[in-house]
Order: C-alpha cells, then structure tokens, then sequence
C-alpha cells in the first residue's frame, strides 16, 4: 500500500492545490444549482431553454480550455525550470488564441442561433412548450454572447497563477462573482426590491456581469502583483512568442486544443441524441448535470493537481518522482470520489423534489443522478489518467483517449439506442456511462507503461 498512499507533506501539497480549486468550484457549481433552480421556478419549458444554451455555450467553454491547455503544459514546466520568459510566451499564446475563438464563437453563435437552439427541440412545431423553450433559449444566448470576452481573458489570466500554484485569487474572484450572480438573479429573475421582472433575460444579464466582475478582479491583481507573478512583465509591450515555441506548442498543443472541441461538441451532440426523446429528457438531464456539477468538484480539483504537481516534476527532470506522484494521485482519487459517489447516490430520490417541474421530469431526473453517482469512481480515474498523460506532452495520446473515444464510441452508441431502439432513456444513458469502462482500461494500460513521462521545455524554447 505504500506504492499508493503518499507522505503528509505529499497530501499538504495536494491539498494546498486542490482546495482553492474544489472551493471555487463549489461556490461556483452550488450558485449554479441556485440559478438553475430559479429558472426551474419559471417552467420546464424555460429551464429546458436555458440548458439547450448552456450546452452550446459549453463547446466555447471547452474550447477556450483547450487553448488554455495547451499552453499550460508548457507554462507549467516552464515554472518548474523558473523560465519566467517562457511563461509569458505561453501566456501571450493562451491571450491570442482565446481572442481567436472568441471572434468564432461569437459570429457562429449568432448567425445560426436558430438552427443550433432548433437541433434540441423536438415535437409538435405548434406546442406552445416548444415555442416557449426557444424564446427563452434566443434571449438567454444573445445576452450570453457578450459575457464570452471576459471568460476568455480571465481563464488566460487564472491558468497561469495555477501553473505556479497560485490558486487562491482565482478561488477569490470566482467567489465574488458567483455571490453577485445569485444576488442578481434573486433581484431581476423574480423583479424583487423595485427591480423589474425579467425571467430569463434576468439571468443572463446577471451572468454577464458576474463574467465582468470575475475578470476584473483576477487581470487587476495579476497586474498589482507583477513582481510575483512575473509572467505579465510587459506581456502586452509586444505580442512576439518565439517561433520554435509556437511550432512546439501546436505539436504538443493541437492535439490537445482539438481534443477538447471535439470532446464538447461530442457531448453536444450526445445531449441532442438524448433529447430526441421530448423536452422533458432535457430538463431532467439538465437538473441532473447540475447536482453531478457539484458532487464532481473533488476529481477535478484533483485533476488540476495532477497538471500542476506532476507537471513540475517532470520540468525538473524527476521523472521516477513524477511517476510515483502520478500512481499516488490516482489511487487517492478514485478512493475519495467512492465516498462522494456514495453520498450523492442517498440524496438521488429528494433532489429533484426542489423544483418545479412535473412528476416525469422529476423522476428520470432522480434516475440520471444515481447513475452518475455509481459511475463516479470510474469518472474520477479517467479523468485524473487524462491529466496524467497530458502532464507528459502526450497530446496525442489524450485526444484518442478522449475526444475520439467520445465521438466515435460513445455518440454512436447514445444514437443508436436513442433513435432505433425501444429502450427506456434511462436504459440509454446506464449504457452510454458504461461504456466508458473500456475507457478506464485503455488508461490503465497507458499509465502502467510510463510511456507519458517526458521533458517538453528546454533551454531553447
């Protein structure tokens, strides 16, 4: 057992990390469940409106992530060899990039809003649910679309502070914004204290100014703290990055930018397969994901640990340290989201009792949510393997693992048997999580052969 569980100072350390990280994605998660239970209190028809939204607002999300990251596993290692102008290199790549997907998702979001909020809405072109679903999605995305810059600029800033373990202002600014939001959302939502009733556009325009807030925090204290973060010295005085280090960062990074495209619109897609099924799959699934959100938090704090902890080690050159902290990881892992996995399992009957939805939704919600609790341990060690393989540079590697596993495993099997089979959806989505088991396996084969571990910065970059 030894080979499995690590020292005090190794947990310290992991701990130091991971908490920030799961705090701020608890605060973040739970006003989640809080907004997504105030746009529950409007109608099943606007909750499912706003999720269809959210889903799409996610394959940007995703997509910004995947620059990010690619940038990060550089930037990571470059604070391991405290190569200070290699970081700001990668920070510039993380700035322009984002700003490139920005402009993309904001023309195509627009431009066919329509057809991409369609895609989800499936019956009779006269229900009244359904045209009700769809004004409300329209208003919800126009509103949403000038919230993406400020997401964009603040993960480029917050991604850099984790690379160095700083993990507490993003913690901070992601606190103060998702209070503001709830308290928006409790005032415009419901047009409390003299402010007017706005339902949905209510919710949009306190999510923008939650995307504003939290922006401006973290790009203020970055640029007050320069002397600490010495990524940001003049980061905007030129705009030049190294060609040899934008060659490597596209050969290591693309894999992983398309990776992570790929892997939202996957799921994008598998939700549509889903919804084939009525409306009310949507909102079910919708209230699901948001309990599973922030259940979820421990792994993907844990995996951001993994990125920073594992990657460091390998900047330094300690590639048996790093392998051992690697096992280490995913062990502990996969053993605390048993225990979480458990907890969320006993709540799956009285979650969806809070909303205001029919019995139907209710109940498919209650089933979704013990099956992602059964299947967390098994989130949990596919997600700490991606990192794990991503720490190394194996970009390739990750993007079979996962956005090609997703779409060409998972997304046929959820259309397959949502389109052309009898069973029940809930039969559908055990059969799609399951799936992933063959998953697991893969991972284990790749981590066990230690073929991940590399060095990708060097002096010349």
């Amino acid at each position: 057992m030894k080979r499995f569980i690590g020292t005090k100072q190794f947990y310290r350390t992991l701990l130091t990390i991971a908490i920030p990280v799961m705090i701020q994605n608890a605060i973040t998660n739970f006003v989640g469940l809080l907004d997504n239970l105030m746009v529950g209190q409007l109608g099943t028809a606007e909750m499912s409106g706003v999720a269809i939204v959210n889903q799409l607002i996610f394959v940007f999300n995703l997509s910004i992530f995947g620059i990010v990251s690619a940038g990060s596993i550089f930037g990571t290692q470059f604070y391991g060899k405290r190569d200070y102008h290699g970081m700001r290199d990668a920070f510039r790549f993380k700035v322009i990039g984002n700003a490139i997907i920005y402009l993309i998702a904001m023309l195509g979001l627009y431009t066919f809003r329509d057809f991409f909020i369609s895609l989800y809405l499936h019956g009779s072109p006269r229900s009244q649910e359904l045209a009700v679903a769809l004004k409300s999605a329209e208003e919800f995305l126009l509103i949403l679309l000038f919230s993406l810059p400020f997401f964009a600029c603040s993960q480029a800033y917050a991604s850099s502070l984790r690379e160095m373990g700083k993990t507490t202002v993003p913690m901070f600014a992601s606190s103060i914004a998702v209070v503001t939001n709830t308290l928006l959302n409790f005032l415009l939502i419901f047009g409390l204290m003299g402010f007017p009733r706005l339902g949905v556009v209510g919710a949009g325009i306190s999510t923008l100014i939650a995307r504003i807030i939290e922006c401006a925090i973290t790009v203020f204290w970055v640029h007050k703290h320069a002397a600490t973060t010495p990524f940001v010295l003049h980061a905007y005085r030129e705009f030049h990055i190294p060609k040899q280090l934008i060659k490597n960062i596209l050969k290591k990074g693309s894999p992983l930018m398309a990776n992570e495209i790929l892997w939202a619109i996957g799921q994008t897609l598998i939700m549509q397969a889903y919804s084939v099924r009525g409306l009310s799959v949507i909102a079910s699934l919708n209230i699901s994901s948001t309990v599973s959100n922030l259940f979820n938090i421990v792994y993907v704090a844990l995996g951001s640990a993994v990125a920073v902890m594992v990657g460091q080690l390998l900047g330094a050159n300690q590639a048996e340290q790093a392998k051992d902290t690697a096992r280490k990881l995913l062990f502990f892992s996969v053993v605390s989201c048993l225990v979480i996995g458990l907890l969320m399992f006993v709540i799956a009957p009285f979650f969806p009792e809070i909303y205001h939805t029919d019995q139907t939704v209710k109940r498919l919600a209650s089933q979704f949510i013990a099956i992602a609790a059964l299947c967390m341990p098994m989130y949990a060690f596919n997600h700490a393997s991606y990192f794990i393989l991503r720490s190394g540079g194996q970009t390739f590697l990750t993007f079979l693992f996962d956005s090609v596993f997703t779409c060409f495993i998972v997304l046929p099997l959820a259309v397959l048997l949502s389109t052309h089979t009898a069973l029940s959806i809930v039969l559908v989505y055990l059969f799609c999580q399951l799936v992933e088991l063959l998953k697991s396996g893969i991972g284990y084969q790749l981590i066990k052969s230690g073929k991940w571990i590399q060095t990708i910065v060097h002096e010349n970059n």
